[in-house]
């Protein structure tokens, strides 16, 4: 047995050595004759593909370059004739760094082809980041083949919304005093990503808001009293026993919009601008529109001693469609929000009831 074991093992060694002679010969394309793989063959290749892409970067670097001195021209900071000379020192810099980045890479060509034993990283003129599996293996690379320039201006940006506050609703002949929903434990949360685009072109004062977020109202009822689903309306009645909680929440996938406005500072770059409104005042004007995604109403009480938790998902004729107005007033990312639906909270109700949110805002960028 261990004879057999041992011409195994030697069969599998002469095999594993033929492979990797085979790896480590590769033919010329052009004699045919065999000649030594080189071991940084693969770096090479990926500088020489860099190479390539150094033209188009730069070229990309001159046009954004051209469009700040256009932009500079344009409000009135330099002269026809002092952005036209601007231009051509642009155009000699770029043409310059072409041909100095090229002779870079170069260099560490030829560094690469002389010492085909060297193990550690040679990166790109970029300082990219790659990784190298064997002397002989293959490369992954982490990095983006070509760098891009700053864009001049951003017009739209996008932040995360989080807004979380008291809520209730309230009808006809009603105010927050006589409700069937306590203040203190009826709330809402809200969660959404919102874009912000600025309207004038060179002024940042007016901004439109808008984006994609939910919506969760809770309201909890007082007085041992629980919503029925009655045919096609959803009344209060009476719970046979005291009730620890009484809730129902219903779930919004909203559109808001909002018009915004308020100052902002203008920081300048050498290549670019942009504009920032942290602790700036704000205030935003608009609505929102959605679905309605899910309704529940939950149920905490205590019967023959045992502590009971009754949660029921259905729709308790709650409006599908839902839509209303809402507005903010704050200073940088936090602002104080109120929102209100303009639609009822159940549908063919005796009294329409619209719910009614007030609480914190978060803009973070």
């Amino acid at each position: 047995m261990n004879t057999i074991t041992k011409h195994v093992v030697l069969l599998i060694l002469c095999l594993f050595v033929s492979t990797v002679t085979a790896q480590e010969q590769q033919k010329d394309s052009i004699s045919g004759t065999i000649i030594p793989y080189h071991a940084n063959g693969l770096k090479i290749d990926r500088l020489e593909e860099t190479k390539k892409t150094i033209t188009n970067e730069e070229r990309d670097f001159l046009k954004q370059e051209v469009e700040t001195i256009n932009q500079r021209l344009d409000r009135g900071e330099i002269t026809n004739t002092e952005a036209e000379q601007l231009k051509k020192e642009a155009a000699l810099k770029h043409a310059a760094n072409i041909e100095d980045r090229i002779a870079i890479i170069d260099a560490k060509i030829n560094l690469l082809k002389r010492n085909p034993d060297i193990q550690h990283i040679v990166n790109d003129e970029d300082n990219a980041m790659s990784v190298s599996i064997g002397s002989k293996g293959f490369i992954i690379d982490l990095a983006n083949k070509q760098r891009k320039p700053p864009k001049y201006d951003i017009r739209t940006t996008n932040k995360l919304l989080f807004a979380i506050g008291f809520n209730n609703a309230i009808g006809d002949g009603q105010d927050l005093s006589n409700t069937p929903y306590e203040l203190g434990g009826s709330g809402f949360v809200e969660l959404g990503w919102i874009w912000e685009t600025r309207l004038a072109k060179n002024s940042n004062f007016a901004r439109l808001n808008y984006g994609l977020s939910f919506q969760w109202n809770k309201l909890n009822v007082k007085d041992d009293l629980y919503f029925v689903q009655d045919g096609n309306q959803t009344v209060l009645e009476e719970f046979p026993v005291s009730l620890r909680k009484s809730q129902i929440r219903v779930t919004n996938l909203v559109v808001p919009v909002h018009f915004e406005f308020g100052p902002s500072k203008l920081r300048e770059y050498n290549n670019r601008i942009r504009y920032f409104t942290d602790s700036k005042f704000k205030v935003g004007i608009g609505g929102y529109a959605g679905i309605r995604l899910a309704t529940q109403r939950k149920l905490r009480y205590k019967e023959d001693g045992d502590f009971v938790k009754d949660k029921t998902r259905r729709n308790f004729n709650a409006s599908n469609f839902v839509y209303g107005l809402s507005a903010y007033v704050g200073v940088g990312q936090l602002s104080l929000y109120a929102k209100y639906d303009l639609n009822p909270l159940f549908k063919n109700q005796l009294v329409d009831q619209h719910n009614i949110s007030l609480g914190l805002r978060v803009d973070l960028h």
